[in-house]
């Protein structure tokens, strides 16, 4: 997702984490907030389920064609969906939400019946389909949901530019894909050969689309189509048309898989500005495969792409908004000054391309896979530009954006997205576990290995908290628990007396076990808290001096006897 404050929604409403009250940013940068308090509907978990419409096929590859209209605010298009049958049905639950229209839908060429209800479609086929790859296409149209205060309020977004063209794309996560064009919309299926991309624009202006253009051309005297491909498998909500007066410069990266070719679709009038401001992606790219492994998407290319709204991770076709300057809309969200030192978007929604659009959640309740690891990719850049203090302090500064206001796991079932604490509260989680482990080889090797043994795939927490704990030969599902399942942060509890300091972990969850480092009457030391009262002799010891490592998120409190 976004950026911070980033707070993504299934309504529409989320990516960015709210700190108006610290910096005057906007309180939702990051994602479509879906979070809160609501009632679930019916259509909430014909959205955030697997029904048994959905459950019976695969999603092998999309096939999609659109042409917006400007000035009516319409688009039309086509959806060719390929799909396996992986058990048997008849009826095929397909997403698009309203105002838009499915027209017609064909299997073989044949006419299927269509049943609506509210945002989905039921598509009923005579029999059961053989187990063999099988296709279906769709003609849709209509007035797409118009996004107001894109990216954390999602749909189409139609603007201008400064010299009056239209300039035009679309953001949606969590509110969803379908959104705009019917699909299978849940983010454990993305289509396993990848998606293609046919964009028909006015002849002056240029389409861009995720992975790599295939071919230009005209179509008649005052239109052209671009069509784009993309290999690997990509979540349906990163599947995005641009459409605008661009221009594009490129360069090369020589990364961990050979020549990365780095492609960059900016406004004209942009272009020098864009130069120079993109010279960030070569060293941000240089940390990340050293930390993560190699960039996932090689087949593919790496973008950024000019988009009228802030930022979003789209897949091999990076949004970016941020105004060509440091920062996050040239504020430090983490108040400690590094955040100034580099380009907010270009290194939070590049890092998504690991942990988001490689390494995707099944459910949006499990967002935090995405943010809190793209989160803490913020602290791993500054450290490698900067050195370990400064990705530190730039980690910590971000916790004055926790609210603690619910669980950053949400419901299961209904497209519904936990806290937006995901992102500095699960950042700073990370960086627990980073200061537990006490060893950044060993750190560094979870890291990658989530992005080798996960590669491509869909996941669920509980996959990726086993990994961590199995790598890094410590149990950290308490830590887990603690940090994504409840709004509770520890508290060390501390009392001293003549040469003896006493501690106990409390505020915590049953089993609570994370080691800390501290300071024990001016010695430096790891201890093991439970939440039942221990003691430490210090030789000589008569002050009151009881510390914890900065670099926990944990809060200390002495207790008087």
């Amino acid at each position: 997702m976004l950026t911070l404050p980033l707070i993504r929604s299934t309504a529409v409403v989320a990516s960015l984490i709210g700190i108006t009250a610290l910096t005057g940013v906007s309180s939702s940068c990051h994602a479509q907030p879906l979070h809160g308090s609501r009632t679930f509907t019916h259509q909430d978990t014909l959205r955030g389920s697997i029904t048994p419409e959905r459950a019976w096929w695969d999603v092998q590859q999309y096939i999609i064609s659109v042409e917006p209209d400007f000035n009516t605010k319409t688009i039309k298009g086509s959806n060719t969906i390929f799909f396996k049958p992986t058990g048997k049905g008849k009826v095929m639950q397909i997403d698009l939400q309203e105002p838009m229209v499915i027209d017609k839908a064909f299997f073989h060429g044949i006419p299927l019946p269509l049943k609506r209800d509210g945002n989905v479609y039921y598509l009923t086929f005579e029999d059961d389909l053989p187990k063999k790859e099988q296709s279906i296409r769709i003609e849709f149209s209509g007035k797409p949901r118009e996004a107001v205060n894109p990216p954390w309020d999602g749909g189409w977004i139609w603007k201008k530019d400064k010299n009056g063209n239209p300039w035009m794309s679309v953001a949606c996560q969590g509110l969803g894909a379908s959104v705009w064009f019917p699909c299978k919309d849940h983010q454990s299926d993305e289509p396993d050969n990848g998606a293609m991309l046919e964009i028909i624009t006015p002849a002056d202006l240029v389409g861009v689309g995720n992975g790599r253009l295939l071919a230009e051309h005209k179509m008649g005297t005052n239109k052209k189509v671009f069509k784009w491909a993309v290999r690997n498998p990509i979540n349906s909500y990163n599947i995005i048309p641009y459409i605008g007066k661009y221009v594009h410069f490129g360069e090369v990266y020589f990364g961990e898989q050979g020549p990365l070719d780095c492609d960059y679709y900016v406004l004209d009038y942009n272009l020098d500005k864009a130069k120079e401001q993109f010279k960030q992606v070569a060293p941000m790219l240089k940390c990340f495969e050293y930390w993560f492994g190699p960039y996932p998407f090689y087949k593919d290319s790496y973008k950024l792409v000019e988009s009228p709204h802030l930022g979003m991770e789209h897949q091999s076709a990076v949004a970016y908004g941020n105004g060509y300057q440091n920062g996050y809309k040239g504020n430090d969200l983490s108040g400690s000054g590094w955040g100034l030192k580099w380009d907010f978007i270009i290194v939070h929604e590049s890092g998504h391309e690991w942990f988001a659009n490689s390494i995707t959640s099944k459910d949006i309740a499990d967002m935090w896979i995405h943010e809190s690891l793209t989160n803490y990719s913020e602290t791993i850049y500054t450290g490698c530009q900067y050195g370990t203090e400064a990705g530190q302090a730039y980690v910590i500064g971000t916790r004055n954006n926790i609210r603690n206001d619910i669980p950053v796991i949400g419901p299961y079932g209904v497209n519904q997205e936990g806290s937006g604490d995901m992102y500095y509260k699960g950042g700073n989680m990370i960086h627990n576990i980073r200061t537990v482990i006490n060893d950044d080889t060993l750190f560094r090797k979870i890291l990658r290995g989530l992005n080798k043994e996960f590669y491509h795939q869909t996941v669920t927490t509980k996959q990726i908290e086993e990994y961590i704990s199995k790598t890094a030969g410590k149990d950290f599902s308490k830590v887990f628990d603690q940090y994504l399942r409840t709004i509770k942060i520890p508290v060390l509890e501390y009392k001293t007396t003549e040469g003896k300091i006493s501690f106990r972990w409390n505020n915590v969850v049953d089993g609570f076990n994370m080691p800390v480092k501290a300071d024990l009457g001016g010695k430096t030391q790891w201890i093991n808290p439970t939440t039942e009262w221990q003691s430490v002799s210090v030789d000589g010891y008569s002050g009151k001096v009881f510390k914890a490592d900065k670099n926990f998120y944990i809060t200390t409190k002495e207790v008087k006897e």
